[in-house]
This record gives structure tokens, C-alpha cells and sequence, in this order.
């Protein structure tokens, strides 16, 4: 085998070896489980891009950073956790989410440029929302 076979070879093993579970979408059920009660930070690209509440019944209150909250609801669908919130009850934004070795992960489905997000905090203190328009 030449170097370079050889090298591919190595890389195809490497790929195989790595844990499956990294990539295994979460059920529902262990959805439910890991994010009731808490509130997580989720970032992308290295910066901070949400937080989420979530709450019994399925309930959630969502903010990207700096801006207001929205309250909504998850639900499954196949593999997929879809929110839908109050404001804008029409579009669900679906994603697959999974556990990996610092939280959890997630991939947006059907944006077709695989934004993908990650957990960077997490905590049983409810979202704090200041209503709008507030101070001066």
C-alpha cells in the first residue's frame, strides 16, 4: 500500500472507533429528563446565542441574548424535538438533539446550513425576563 492508502486507511479506522453515542439522537424521554427544571445556555461558533427555561408539561421560555423572551411548548416528532412558541404559533423549529462529553448538542433540521448549537451553561434558576420596553 502506498503512504497515502495507508493514511486513509487509518483515518477510516479512527472514524469507526469513535463513540457512537456522540452522535445518537436523545429520545424524547431522555430529552425530558436532562431539561426539566433547568435553564440552559446555548452558544454557536463560540459565542453565546440563547437561553432556554424549561419547565413541567413541556413548557419553555426562550431568549436570544439581549433580546425578549418568548414562551412556548416542545414536543417529538421521530427523533426530532420541535418548539413551537406564543408568538409565532405557525412555525415549529425542529432540531435533533444528542449528549456528548460537555452537554448537550444540537442540529437545526431543514435550514440547510447545519446550524448546529451547544450547551455552555446550565442551571435550576428560571429565566429572568424583563418585559419590554422597560427603563428609560
Amino acid at each position: 500500500m502506498t503512504p497515502f492508502r495507508n493514511f486513509l486507511a487509518g483515518m477510516s479506522l479512527a472514524v469507526l472507533a469513535m463513540p457512537i453515542s456522540a452522535q445518537t439522537p436523545m429520545s424524547a424521554a431522555e430529552f425530558e429528563a436532562y431539561v426539566t427544571g433547568r435553564t440552559l445556555t446555548f452558544g454557536f461558533e463560540g459565542m453565546a446565542y440563547g437561553i432556554e427555561e424549561f419547565r413541567p408539561g413541556r413548557r419553555t421560555t426562550w431568549a436570544f441574548m439581549g433580546e425578549e423572551c418568548r414562551e412556548g411548548r416542545w414536543f417529538d416528532r421521530d427523533e426530532q424535538i420541535c418548539f413551537i412558541y406564543d408568538d409565532l404559533p405557525e412555525e415549529e423549529h425542529c432540531w435533533i438533539f444528542w449528549r456528548g462529553e460537555t452537554g448537550l448538542s444540537a442540529r437545526f433540521v431543514g435550514d440547510g446550513n447545519g446550524t448546529e448549537l451547544y450547551e455552555v451553561q446550565r442551571s435550576t434558576r428560571p429565566l429572568l425576563c424583563p418585559g419590554p420596553e422597560v427603563g428609560v
